[in-house]
């Protein structure tokens, strides 16, 4: 029970961030291209590369799982997805599986964008019917 609390609390402090950081970037930069969600997404790769490469098997710094699942499940998740993402598809470049890593970008970016428009279809059918 004790790792669903650390997830929990990283993922309410990744949420809250990626809220304001996407609040903040569109109130200097404006709402035509979704710079926040980029930044957010490029930030939290950034993040989840380096607390993973420090504390990892390999790495300098050895910390407890908790931490990590904290800071990598909890934080990085609640402050975006995408960065699970980024290190699953580096580490299958690492690997040499590079068929694998084009077909998890490709497929990823495809379905979710057939997913969020599935979704904003069923949305609008749905309150058509209120």
């Amino acid at each position: 029970m004790g790792t669903y609390l650390w997830v929990a609390a990283g993922s309410a402090l990744g949420g809250m961030a990626r809220y304001w950081c996407s609040g903040f970037v569109a109130e200097r930069a404006g709402e035509a291209f979704p710079w926040g969600t980029l930044i957010i997404n490029v930030l939290g790769s950034f993040v989840i590369g380096l607390f993973g490469g420090l504390t990892g098997p390999d790495g300098r710094f050895l910390v407890s799982p908790e931490v990590r699942i904290f800071v990598m499940v909890g934080l990085c998740g609640g402050y975006t997805t995408f960065s699970a993402f980024s290190l699953q598809t580096l580490a299958l470049m690492q690997e040499g599986e590079w068929a694998r890593a084009g077909a998890n970008v490709g497929l990823s970016v495809v379905l979710c964008l057939i997913a969020v428009w599935l979704g904003v279809a069923a949305a609008g059918a749905a309150l058509k019917g209120v």
